[in-house]
């Protein structure tokens, strides 16, 4: 019976060397952090304020934002994905003239999906901001 080279103990020290270095250099970072890292010793009221710009902090840390931002973001993200499908496309659009029907079909499809929920967002008014 043969042995491949994959199956001997040598095969797999590279990948041990690595584990190894991997954790030494993560033990590492946080031993050097713990002991060169500043430390609090003393805690009040004005050192543990968030610092913003010099100034007093203003308002809620944590605003409330209505619905139609996420509705908004979410159409945003829509439209850059479908972007991302177009531009490749876009890059080798005279080597698919070539192809005809077949490639072209599949993205009118989807052109067409993505024309449909626009309009159904408009409808709904998701774009209307002051209502």
């Amino acid at each position: 019976m043969t042995t491949s080279a994959a199956s001997t103990p040598e095969a797999f020290v590279p990948v041990l060397v690595q584990i190894v270095l991997a954790l030494a250099i993560a033990v590492g970072l946080i031993v050097v952090s713990h002991i060169f890292g500043q430390r609090m010793r003393v805690r009040s009221k004005f050192k543990d304020m968030p610092y913003e710009c010099g100034l007093p902090m203003v308002g809620n840390a944590h605003p409330r934002f209505s619905v139609k931002f996420y509705l908004a973001a979410m159409l945003f993200i829509i439209f850059d994905i479908e972007v991302v499908f177009m531009f490749p496309l876009a890059l080798v659009y005279r080597k698919l003239i070539s192809y005809g029907v077949p490639v072209l079909m599949p993205l009118l499809a989807f052109l067409l999906v993505l024309a449909v929920g626009l309009v159904y967002e408009l409808r709904k008014g998701a774009l209307e901001w002051e209502r």
